[in-house]
């Protein structure tokens, strides 16, 4: 269960702060959320971090965690439940990397033979899956830019986001910004941002004397097919036999979730989905089960992903206009803004009665996605 939540302030830059004070804010705050005290925690999660926090903040001997993103509050659900440990914080943060403003975001371009001589950086392998959908199902430019006006309309409106007050925004005046890989122009990528954040996840019997009302982890599912952003995206890409395509990652794993926790998409009550660009929310609904493949552009249409539609997406304004801080914290938000909906803290844009959240991270130009189901009672 996750039992408490925090996220540092959030910026395009954050001076005087570094990746670790950060997390140590992230890893304090969360434990205040939940009501907890640091000589209480015996798991630390934080991918290449976590042995180093541990050390750094005394509560050795603990479990560590290795995975990523989503994965991670899977992977901690699971220890928890297998008695490995009993509070695991997950934490993230991220300042000080992105240095060379004119260009992609050094955690999206490792080195290789695609992206070093041929310049295959993050906008273009993200756009090479939209224009093909697009090709094949009529998707058009209009349908993105109402994507992302969407989201950028739910960041103004948060007093969180970086981005807060810079709207509203019109579909034209997403396609009336720069281009930058076709079909993408400016306002329909991800931006840069520094911040932190983190998430505590303990047993029931723990949770249920905290300070706040816990949040059940449901189910969860995670696909891969491929090392990020080494090798060329492709919509038809597939791995085995009659399996799903690239185009389609994720949906494997939203039925794998959806089957552990015993519910329907109809259940769903608010959607964070991951948002490094426009297309990607297109491309999820489909492949979550939401709407048939093919038919996600005519889907956002109408206000249906809006906080008063019937399918509310990236409620706290996402990837382009809450935060987009590093590889992992970017991906632990969309969990955390799951939690704030289910718990009634999510602002001017809190869905009414949300009890279900589905929260994704990763995408198609990334050859992976996670899926996970949050709710506000056991399944």
């Amino acid at each position: 269960m996750i039992a408490g939540v925090y996220n540092t302030r959030q910026a395009r830059r954050l001076e005087g702060e570094t990746s670790r004070s950060l997390m140590v804010e992230a890893v304090q705050g969360a434990l205040d959320d939940a009501g907890l005290e640091l000589p209480e925690v015996d798991g630390i999660s934080s991918g290449a971090d976590g042995t180093s926090l541990i050390y750094d903040l005394r509560v050795g001997p603990a479990w560590q965690g290795s995975d990523f993103g989503i994965g991670m509050f899977a992977e901690a659900a699971a220890a928890v439940e297998r008695g490995m440990a009993e509070v695991i914080v997950l934490v993230a943060g991220q300042a000080g990397a992105y240095t060379d403003h004119g260009a992609t975001a050094p955690w999206t371009r490792p080195e290789n033979e695609f992206v070093a001589p041929w310049g295959m950086f993050t906008a273009a392998e993200f756009a090479l899956i939209a224009r093909r959908h697009m090709e094949v199902f009529g998707t058009t430019r209009e349908q993105l830019s109402r994507v992302a006006a969407t989201i950028r309309n739910n960041g103004d409106r948060n007093p969180q986001a970086v981005y807060y007050g810079r709207g509203p925004f019109k579909p034209e005046d997403i396609t009336a910004s720069r281009p930058i890989a076709e079909p993408f122009h400016l306002l329909d990528c991800s931006m840069t941002s520094e911040g932190g954040c983190a998430a505590v996840v303990t047993t029931a019997e723990r949770a249920a004397a905290l300070r706040r009302k816990p949040v059940h982890v449901l189910g969860a599912g995670v696909d891969f097919f491929g090392p990020s952003y080494q090798f060329p995206p492709s919509w038809d890409l597939r791995g085995r036999r009659d399996s799903t395509s690239n185009g389609q990652v994720g949906a494997r794993a939203a039925d794998l979730a959806f089957r552990q926790a015993g519910l329907h998409r109809d259940d769903v009550d608010v959607l964070e989905l991951y948002d490094p660009f426009s297309f990607e929310i297109i491309r999820q609904l489909e492949a979550l089960g939401f709407c048939p493949e093919g038919e996600g552009g005519p889907f956002v249409e109408d206000g249906r992903i809006e906080p008063t539609g019937s399918h509310p997406v990236t409620t706290d304004g996402g990837l382009m206009s809450f935060s987009h801080a590093g590889a992992n914290p970017q991906m632990m938000q969309r969990v955390i803004r799951g939690v704030q909906q289910i718990r009634g803290d999510a602002g001017p844009s809190q869905v009414p009665d949300a009890r279900v959240a589905l929260c994704t991270a990763g995408g198609a130009g990334a050859l992976f996605s996670g899926v996970i189901l949050l709710g506000d009672e056991a399944s």
